[in-house]
């Protein structure tokens, strides 16, 4: 058990324009955690949001003792996902998306963790049982990322980006290691874990878009593209 006033699980959340589903998804996942009497702590990782989304996660920091909220200032997913995973407090941390919210992963992930079968669970929507509801364009890019990480960089699983889950004390160094951050931040993290022989297990998901993304897809690609390279090098510098 956690020490005297540590949750057992901090569930880390980067969040950019997402104030029409912020409030739902916030009190809605604080609701079903508590239904299963966890003790848990959400961190809100804003960055550079152009709407209410940080007033609005402030809000619920005030009104909820377990909701924590910090901005960036800038727009940059991995940065905040970075920075709100170095605030986790957890026994166990959870990378989660505010779209996803998915406590049955966090079931399955946690079931895996507590019993030491893995320090690493990935949520993977490229698994042959997985379900990736996306529109077809969507998970053509993602089977596309994956198998340049294999090729660049010999990535052995099939997906580093979305859901996750680690005990916190086999991978914060591992977190603290990583020097690319946006897009790529997810995949630096996941690769330098394989690299180092934390014990990962892959576990399938179901993906639904539930609202369009907030990125363009095709805007995002010469940035992503840039980012592996960034990537490739840094895993060379630190192996």
């Amino acid at each position: 058990m956690p020490p005297v006033g540590q949750p057992h699980v901090s569930l880390v959340i980067p969040v950019y324009n997402e104030e029409a589903i912020l409030f739902d998804a916030v009190t809605g996942l604080r609701e079903r955690l508590t239904e299963k009497g966890w003790s848990f702590e959400i961190i809100i990782a804003e960055n550079g949001s152009k709407d209410r989304t940080f007033p609005m996660a402030q809000e619920l920091a005030a009104k909820y003792a377990e909701v924590q909220a910090f901005s960036l200032g800038e727009p940059n997913y991995g940065k905040a996902l970075k920075e709100g995973i170095l605030r986790a407090r957890g026994t166990f941390v959870i990378c989660e998306e505010i779209d996803l919210c998915d406590v049955e992963f966090h079931q399955r992930a946690l079931e895996v963790l507590e019993s030491s079968e893995a320090d690493l669970v990935i949520g993977s929507k490229l698994l042959a049982t997985a379900k990736d509801d996306r529109p077809m364009i969507r998970h053509a890019a993602s089977l596309f990322y994956s198998g340049l990480l294999r090729v660049t960089l010999g990535f052995r699983g099939t997906d580093t980006h979305g859901l996750k889950a680690f005990r916190r004390s086999a991978l914060l160094e591992t977190v603290r290691a990583c020097l690319v951050d946006k897009d790529v931040f997810a995949s630096e993290f996941v690769i330098r874990a394989e690299r180092g022989g934390v014990r990962i297990r892959e576990i399938p998901v179901r993906i639904v878009e539930k609202r369009p993304p907030s990125i363009n897809l095709f805007k995002r690609v010469p940035n992503v593209l840039k980012s592996v390279v960034k990537l490739t090098v840094a895993i060379r510098i630190r192996g």
